[in-house]
C-alpha cells in the first residue's frame, strides 16, 4: 500500500520549510556569516531571514557570535546527518588523482555528487593552489542546472531518473529551476554533452564570486563486476574566466579530465572487488 504521506501527486512544495533549509545550509556553508550574507546566499527577504535565524537559534542549531553580528552552526547540526550513509569509496579513490591533476594543471579540481536539486562538493583541491578565488569546502552546493557538474550528471543519468529530477525542478520558482524547463523541451543540449563526454559552464553565476570563474566537468562512473556502470558524480576543473576562452580550456584540459575520471573508476573497482 502506498504511503499516504508521500504518495500525493504532484507533491506540494512547502515554502517555509524550503526557506528554513536554505538558511540553515547557507550558515552551515559559511561557517560564520552575517544576516545580509544569509539573505543573499539563501535568496530570502531580510525579515524572513531574521525570523528563520531566530527560530534556528531557539532550536539550538545555530548561535550568534558574542562579539559581532554573525551567525554560525552549532554541533547540533551534525545530528541531521546521522542517518545518512555516505559512499566513501568515490572520495577515497578520487583524492590522489585530483591532487595529481591539480598539481599538473595548476587549477583547482572538485568532485561533486547530486543532492536533491543541487550538486554538492564532496572534495576539492582549492587549498592546494593559488589559482582560486575561494576555498569551496565539502558541503558547498551549486544549482543542478547552472553548473558544469550538474549538466554532466544530467546528461549521463539514467533517463527515468533524469526525467524525475527535471520534472521536480520545473515545479520550483527561480532562474536555475527555469532552466529545467528548457532542458526538457529541447534535448539537444544534453545529447551534445553525452556525445562530447563533458559539460561546460562559462562565468559561473552561483559561486562566491559570480561571473569570475568558468568550469569544465566530466562524469564519474563506478564499474560493476558483471558489466555495466553506475553514475556516481562528476568532476570539475575551475579556471578564471579571464584567463582563457572556453575553447582553449576544452582543448587543453578535457583529455586530462577524462583520463583522471578513468583512473578514479579503476580504483573504485579495485575497492569494491569489481
Amino acid at each position: 500500500m502506498a504511503d499516504s504521506e508521500t504518495s500525493e501527486s504532484p507533491r506540494e512544495h512547502v515554502r517555509s520549510i524550503g526557506r528554513g533549509l536554505a538558511v540553515l545550509q547557507a550558515i552551515n556553508r559559511g561557517g560564520s556569516i552575517s544576516m545580509m550574507q544569509i539573505c543573499r546566499e539563501a535568496q530570502v527577504p531580510y525579515p524572513t531571514a531574521c525570523r528563520i535565524v531566530a527560530t534556528l537559534i531557539d532550536e539550538g542549531m545555530i548561535e550568534r557570535e558574542p562579539a559581532r553580528k554573525r551567525y554560525r552552526p552549532t554541533a547540533l547540526v551534525k545530528t541531521l546527518a546521522v542517518g545518512y550513509q555516505e559512499e566513501d569509496d568515490l572520495i577515497h579513490a578520487a583524492r590522489p588523482h585530483i591532487v595529481a591533476l591539480c598539481r599538473a594543471v595548476g587549477w583547482p579540481i572538485s568532485v561533486c555528487t547530486r543532492v536533491g536539486n543541487s550538486m554538492m562538493v564532496r572534495d576539492s583541491t582549492h587549498r592546494l593552489t593559488s589559482l582560486t578565488l575561494n576555498n569551496y569546502a565539502p558541503g558547498y552546493t551549486l544549482p543542478l542546472t547552472e553548473c558544469s557538474t550538474g549538466k554532466a550528471w544530467l546528461a549521463h543519468a539514467d533517463p527515468d531518473e533524469r526525467a524525475r529530477v527535471l520534472e521536480g525542478l520545473k515545479r520550483l520558482d527561480g532562474p536555475a529551476e527555469r532552466m529545467a524547463t528548457l532542458l526538457t523541451r529541447d534535448s539537444r543540449t544534453l545529447e551534445d554533452i553525452r556525445t562530447r563526454g563533458y559539460a561546460t559552464q562559462a562565468r559561473n553565476s552561483y559561486t562566491a564570486t559570480p561571473g569570475k570563474t568558468s568550469s569544465l566537468a566530466v562524469p564519474l562512473f563506478r564499474q560493476h563486476a558483471g558489466g555495466g556502470q553506475e553514475l556516481v558524480g562528476a568532476m570539475a576543473l575551475i579556471f578564471f574566466a579571464s584567463a582563457m576562452p572556453m575553447a582553449r580550456a576544452e582543448a587543453q584540459f578535457i583529455p586530462d579530465l577524462k583520463r583522471t575520471a578513468t583512473l578514479i573508476a579503476a580504483d573504485m573497482a579495485k575497492v569494491s572487488g569489481g
